[in-house]
């Protein structure tokens, strides 16, 4: 299996459970990983048999500075769907985190984050 890696893509988001998140909004970083064969892209130099990383990242971007949501598990969710979706027969499968830097949490720590796998992923 061979992977394509968007990482740590920043958004600016109204996402969160509390309402000054939702008022205010809040830095979110989205890393993303896609399964699929790139033997053939390779091979022909040809990307229509691969995916356009400029096309994932304003795909990601409508989502992520998008509606609000309540949790980083619906954003990520949202994200491998339309992932999925859009790239189905050439993607196989999807890794998806979504990492929130600044949450109103108390405590010291770096970041929270949610990653999921959706589909074929080896």
């Amino acid at each position: 299996m061979d992977y394509i890696h968007v990482k740590d893509m920043e958004f600016w988001g109204n996402h969160g459970v509390f309402p000054e998140e939702t008022r205010l909004g809040q830095r979110f970083r989205l890393s993303v990983s896609l399964a699929l064969s790139l033997k053939e892209a390779g091979e022909l130099d040809d990307l229509n048999k691969s995916v356009n990383y400029g096309d994932v990242f304003m795909r990601c971007e409508r989502i992520m500075e998008g509606s609000p949501v309540k949790l980083l598990e619906t954003l990520a969710e949202t994200v491998a769907n339309d992932l999925l979706t859009t790239y189905k027969g050439l993607v196989e499968g999807c890794r998806v985190e979504v990492i929130k830097p600044d949450p109103p949490i108390p405590g010291h720590y770096k970041e929270v984050s949610v990653e999921i796998t959706r589909g074929r992923f080896s």
